[in-house]
């Protein structure tokens, strides 16, 4: 496969699965959190689905395209860890998380998944979904919409 074929079917894969998350949390209470704004397109598409929502959004630095920057009162920037630790603080309940952290060199990417989790953990709304595209530790593994390939992307509850 192609980078780029694998590029597509990964954005049809976190398109298709926030969709369907969006679908699922209608009518539960908390927020939504994205790891990893990057360029914003993932923000960008939460934030039409989820109109209604408290979108929370982190990364290091703030770089995404001027017409998907979230506002200043949403935009964590920093390393995730004390990100996280001050959205538990707070007493944040997140109904919604999609993990997009990594810079494509899987072992990091991974581990790096695998030490966030419980500070993830801390700040799930109990029955929330999260989606990732990294393995993720102490949540319930489910199965995703039909459509997406069960490796490309990762669905949990809390």
């Amino acid at each position: 496969m192609s980078r780029l074929d694998s590029m597509l079917r990964r954005l049809t894969a976190q398109r298709d699965g926030l969709n369907w998350a969006a679908e699922q949390i209608s009518g539960q209470p908390g927020d939504v959190l994205d790891m990893g704004l990057g360029n914003g397109r993932t923000y960008d598409h939460l934030r039409e689905i989820l109109a209604a929502r408290r979108i929370w959004v982190m990364d290091r630095v703030l770089q995404c395209h001027p017409d998907s920057t979230p506002p200043t009162e949403n935009f964590l920037q920093g390393e995730a860890e004390p990100m996280l630790q001050k959205l538990a603080a707070e007493g944040r309940r997140i109904a919604l998380a999609h993990y997009d952290f990594g810079r494509g060199i899987k072992h990091e990417d991974v581990a790096e998944a695998a030490l966030l989790s419980p500070l993830i953990a801390r700040v799930m709304q109990p029955g929330g979904l999260l989606i990732s595209g990294q393995p993720l530790v102490g949540f319930n593994q489910i199965k995703g919409p039909e459509t997406i390939a069960p490796d490309r992307y990762l669905f949990y509850t809390a």
